[in-house]
C-alpha cells in the first residue's frame, strides 16, 4: 500500500506514518497540497498529514484542502508527543550561527527559547523540520542551524546542541489519515484514545442567529462537540466555513438525521467520516 506523507524523510509526519502503516510504502511529499494531490490522483491510496498542534493550533493548510477536496475523507487520527531539538553541522560552532531554519510551526513552538537564547539570530521558515535538517547537513559552509527531531539528527548526521527546546512540555501534534474510500482504519498495536466524527459546514446566508440555528441541531440531540473552528472561505471578509468534531460513536439514525436537518436549513455539510484516535510514540 502506498502512503504519502509530508516529507522529507525523518519528518514528524514520517514518524507518524511509520507507526500507522508499518508495512506501507511511504512516499515523501514536498508539501501538504502534494499529499492531497497524491491521494486525489491515485498515486497513493492514503496520506498522513498534520492537522493540529497543542501549542500553535490548527494547521490551516490541511483544513483548507479538506474543504477544497470533498472526495477526500478522514480515516483515523494519531496524536504524537513532540520534542524539538536545535542542531548544527558537526563542523559548525554554535557561537557562529547566524540563521535558524525550520517549519513555521516548530519555530513558533520554540519561540520563547529561541528568543531568549538566540535572540539576535535570524529565523527562516522551511517546508518541514526534516527538510531544514537536510539543508543544514548539505551546507556545512553556511553558519546555520535547524530545529528538528532526533530522527532527523541521526539520519543527516547533525549535532544536537540544545534538547527539548519546545516552550511547553505538553506539546502534541494531531495527524490524520486521509483517503478517498473511507475504509475503517484499525490498529491493534496502538492505544485507542477515543472516537469522533468530523464534518465541514458552510452556513446558509448570513442572518441573525444563523450559527445558533446550526449548533441547535447538535444540542437537542445531546451530541458533544469536542471542537468547532471557523476558517475563512477566502471569498471576502466575514465568510467562513466551520470544522466540527462530534465526540463518540456515530449513531446512524439519530446523528444521520442531524445531517438531514442541517441540509434542510440550507447548510452545506461535508461529512468527513467517523474514526478512531490513536496514541503514537515520539
Amino acid at each position: 500500500m502506498k502512503i504519502a506523507f509530508l516529507g522529507p524523510h525523518a519528518s514528524f509526519t514520517q514518524l507518524a506514518a511509520t507507526q500507522l502503516f508499518p508495512d506501507g510504502e511511504l512516499l515523501p511529499q514536498a508539501n501538504i497540497l502534494d499529499c492531497f494531490n497524491a491521494v486525489d490522483t491515485g498515486e497513493a491510496e492514503k496520506a498522513v498529514v498534520p492537522l493540529e498542534n497543542s501549542i500553535e493550533g490548527t494547521v490551516s493548510m490541511t483544513l483548507d484542502y479538506l474543504y477544497k477536496t470533498p472526495s477526500i475523507k478522514i480515516e483515523a487520527e494519531g496524536v504524537m508527543p513532540i520534542a524539538h531539538h536545535l542542531m548544527i553541522h558537526p563542523e559548525t560552532n554554535i557561537e557562529d550561527i547566524d540563521k535558524i531554519y525550520s517549519h513555521p510551526q516548530a519555530l513558533a513552538q520554540s519561540f520563547h527559547f529561541l528568543d531568549t537564547t538566540y535572540k539576535e539570530t535570524a529565523r527562516q521558515d522551511f517546508s518541514s523540520t526534516a527538510a531544514a535538517a537536510k539543508y543544514v547537513s548539505e551546507n556545512k559552509d553556511l553558519k546555520i542551524a535547524a530545529v528538528a527531531n532526533q530522527f532527523a539528527a541521526n539520519l543527516y548526521g547533525l549535532k544536537i546542541v540544545n534538547r527539548n527546546i519546545q516552550d511547553f512540555e505538553q506539546n502534541h501534534t494531531r495527524f490524520i489519515v486521509i483517503s478517498k474510500n473511507q475504509t475503517k482504519y484499525e490498529n491493534d498495536h496502538l492505544e485507542v484514545l477515543g472516537e469522533k466524527s468530523g464534518m465541514l459546514i458552510n452556513l446558509p446566508e448570513d442572518h441573525p442567529g444563523g450559527l445558533h440555528q446550526v449548533l441547535s441541531v447538535f444540542a437537542w440531540r445531546k451530541m458533544n462537540l469536542s471542537k468547532i473552528e471557523s476558517r475563512t472561505l477566502k471569498t471576502g471578509l466575514g465568510n467562513y466555513f466551520f470544522f466540527i468534531n462530534v465526540a463518540g460513536k456515530w449513531e446512524n439514525i439519530l446523528h444521520g438525521n442531524a445531517l438531514l436537518e442541517l441540509q434542510s436549513i440550507n447548510a452545506e455539510v461535508d461529512f468527513l467520516g467517523n474514526y478512531k484516535e490513536f496514541l503514537l510514540e515520539s
